[in-house]
C-alpha cells in the first residue's frame, strides 16, 4: 500500500496560484478535509469548508463554512463567515460576520454585519458609497 508521502514525494509542497473561471452563478467548493497552499483567483462565487494558506481573489461572494480556514488575505465582493481567517479581508460591498466567526485581522468593507458570538481582533475601515453622479459633477460657487 503506497503512503502518502510516497505518492507525493517527502518534499515541501510548492506554492502555486490557482485561477479560477467561473462566470455564472455556481460555487466553486472547497470542502473539508481539503487544504489548498497558493494563491486563488476567481470571477465566481467560493465555498471554503477547508483550508486555504494564501490570498483569495474573488470577483463574487466567498462563503467560508464553521469548518473552513484562510490563512492570508481576502479581497471579494461580498463574504459570509462561519469560519475563520488570519489576514486582511477587503470587501467590496457586504461583510457578514455568523456567530461562528473568528477573524484575526483588518477590515475594510462598505457594510457590515455581525451577529452576537462572532469573534473580530484588528481594525475596520467603513467606506463610503461614492455616486457616480456626484463624483462626476463640476461644483462651482459663486455668481
Amino acid at each position: 500500500m503506497l503512503k502518502r508521502k510516497d505518492f507525493f514525494g517527502s518534499s515541501t509542497p510548492t506554492t502555486t496560484t490557482v485561477e479560477i473561471m467561473n462566470t455564472n452563478d455556481t460555487w466553486n467548493r472547497i470542502m473539508s478535509g481539503t487544504t489548498i497552499t497558493g494563491d486563488l483567483i476567481s470571477n465566481g462565487n467560493i465555498l471554503i469548508e477547508g483550508e486555504v494558506n494564501g490570498n483569495i481573489s474573488c470577483g463574487g461572494k466567498v462563503h467560508v463554512g464553521t469548518s473552513g480556514k484562510i490563512t492570508g488575505n481576502l479581497l471579494c465582493a461580498n463574504a459570509e463567515f462561519e469560519g475563520a481567517q488570519d489576514g486582511e479581508l477587503k470587501v467590496e460591498n457586504l461583510l457578514t460576520l455568523r456567530s461562528t466567526a473568528r477573524i484575526k485581522g483588518n477590515i475594510e468593507t462598505l457594510k457590515l454585519h455581525i451577529e452576537e458570538g462572532a469573534y473580530f481582533e484588528g481594525a475596520c475601515a467603513m467606506k463610503s458609497p461614492v455616486s457616480k453622479s456626484a463624483s462626476n459633477q463640476d461644483f462651482s460657487f459663486g455668481g
